[in-house]
């Protein structure tokens, strides 16, 4: 089965580089072209705000995940018909990984590098088994990819964490990958967590 939904970890800001925007643009077009549902942190703001957007108006699908007190924060998208409100980021974030079948991880800050570490540090505890790409926007990720790197250096992981992601330069590769990655996700992956 081909994914059907495809989570996006993004910033809650545009950031500093044309270049991001216009990523999370590209990467919001080619999932609504694609036919594949959207799932996100439900915010209007920033690129959160523009993958949404885009993927709205390629017809595509997007469902929102926000918690309660960050609604007036991020601003809830109101274009998003399947918007569900949670009590806590945990449970914003449990439900976000049990509607996805795949991860994308686009330019972003503190809190795209918190759903980052705990949706790899899952899939290294054997808590599910979904892709999970980082895309590279102009060199950003760079310094959490070394992060990482250092991790296993100075003997805090394995080599094979380096292999529970994928790095991607691009939007146009991701999309690649996406539709050639084949997932069926199952009860057990919901359960566990």
């Amino acid at each position: 089965m081909s994914v059907a939904a495809v989570a996006v970890f993004c910033g809650s800001r545009f950031g500093t580089r044309p270049a991001f925007l216009a990523a999370a643009r590209e990467m919001g077009t080619g999932l609504g072209e694609a036919g594949m549902r959207l799932v996100y942190g439900g915010g209007d703001v920033g690129l959160m705000g523009a993958v949404a957007d885009a993927t709205l108006l390629a017809g595509g699908q997007v469902s929102g995940v926000i918690p309660t007190f960050l609604q007036s924060r991020e601003v809830m998208h109101a274009g998003v018909d399947d918007l569900t409100v949670t009590d806590s980021m945990h449970s914003r974030k449990q439900l976000m990984f049990a509607r996805a079948d795949a991860f994308v991880v686009l330019p972003g800050g503190l809190g795209t590098f918190d759903e980052t570490m705990e949706i790899v540090t899952w899939r290294q505890l054997k808590l599910h088994d979904k892709p999970i790409f980082i895309v590279n926007v102009a060199g950003w990720a760079d310094a959490m990819l070394a992060m990482l790197n250092a991790a296993v250096h100075d003997g805090f992981a394995e080599t094979s964490a380096l292999d529970l992601f994928e790095v991607v330069p691009d939007v146009a590769t991701v999309m690649a990958r996406l539709t050639a990655t084949a997932h069926l996700p199952t009860t057990e992956d919901v359960s566990r967590l």
